[in-house]
C-alpha cells in the first residue's frame, strides 16, 4: 500500500500497531472491571470482593465474630481482607497486562504507557 515511500511504510505499521494496542488496552480495562477476586482474613471469617481494577464490591463477615468486645479484632480482619483483595486485584491486573503485552509481541514485563 505504501510501497515506494521508504520509511513512511514502517511508520504507518507502527501507528497501526499503536492503535491496535490502544484498542486492546481498552478491552482489557473493561475485562478487569468484570474480573472478581476475593480477599480473606481470619481463615475466611472475613471476605472482601473486588474487581481486578481494585474496586471493592462486597464484604462478607461471619456472624460468629460479631461480638462487641471483639470490635478491634473485627476491624483488623476487615482491613486485612480489604488489603488482601486489593493485592490480589493488583496481581491479576499484572497477569492480564502480561498476556496483553505478549499478544503484542512485547516482553511480558513491558510496561505500556496507556
Amino acid at each position: 500500500m505504501l510501497k515506494g515511500l521508504g520509511g513512511l511504510g514502517d511508520m504507518a505499521k507502527m501507528m497501526k500497531a499503536a492503535q491496535d494496542a490502544q484498542v486492546k488496552m481498552g478491552e482489557l480495562q473493561q475485562e478487569l472491571a468484570r474480573i472478581v477476586v476475593i480477599g480473606e482474613a481470619g481463615a475466611g471469617l472475613v471476605k472482601a470482593r473486588a474487581t481486578a481494577k481494585g474496586q471493592i464490591t462486597g464484604l462478607d463477615i461471619d456472624p460468629s465474630i460479631l461480638v462487641p468486645s471483639e470490635k478491634e479484632v473485627i476491624e483488623d480482619l476487615i482491613l486485612a481482607a480489604l488489603n488482601d483483595a486489593q493485592a490480589k486485584a493488583a496481581a491479576r491486573t499484572e497477569q492480564e497486562m502480561g498476556k496483553l503485552t505478549q499478544s503484542l509481541g512485547l516482553p511480558p514485563d513491558f510496561k505500556l504507557p496507556f
